[in-house]
């Protein structure tokens, strides 16, 4: 975890969405060794894969059940603190593909994401925090995409510059994917 907390104090925030998740990141990991896993139930790590195709002009995006909305891949530490390899992974698990670059050594964006309380695998979850870090990659459209059933019901390539029709999260649009 000294790691990634290294990695998280070195990110340059690139707007105050971004300085503020930072320092509550950080504070929140100080006090809660706990944060890598889904034990904590207030707050805990998550990664996310903003995909693009090498034009740039698509992202590879699921519709997530439980946020009934077009979204990026993630997923849960669940106890991994190499988030990389966290969204690598949620990736190419959500969405079928198998080969993704990595456009930058880091992070591409933090944020604090509040998700409302939901069922999953038939038991309640409570509302909690998803304290997560984007990563960047490009792969290529010509790959076959699998709906990942327990968690989406469609996998697409959405032009960038139509997610406004597609993502049905007006908090996720403004502040997130406009930004990447």
């Amino acid at each position: 975890m000294k790691t990634l907390r290294a990695s998280i104090a070195a990110f340059v925030p690139s707007c105050e969405q971004e300085a503020r998740d930072k320092a509550m990141i950080l504070a929140f990991m100080d006090a809660n060794p706990d944060c890598l896993t889904r034990d904590n139930n207030v707050a805990h790590m998550t990664a996310s894969a903003w995909v693009v195709n090498p034009a740039r002009d698509k992202v590879l995006m699921v519709y997530h059940n439980i946020y009934d909305s077009w979204s990026w891949t993630g997923g849960h530490a669940d106890g991994e603190a190499d988030l990389a390899a966290v969204a690598y992974r949620e990736a190419c698990e959500e969405t079928g593909i198998r080969e993704l670059k990595p456009l930058m050594d880091g992070p591409a964006s933090l944020e604090v994401i509040t998700v409302d309380g939901h069922v999953k695998k038939g038991r309640y979850v409570s509302s909690h925090l998803h304290l997560n870090l984007t990563y960047l990659f490009e792969a290529s459209e010509d790959q076959a995409l699998i709906v990942k059933e327990d968690e989406n019901s469609g996998v697409a390539w959405i032009p960038r510059d139509e997610l406004e029709a597609y993502v049905s999260e007006p908090w996720m649009l403004k502040w997130i994917y406009q930004k990447l």
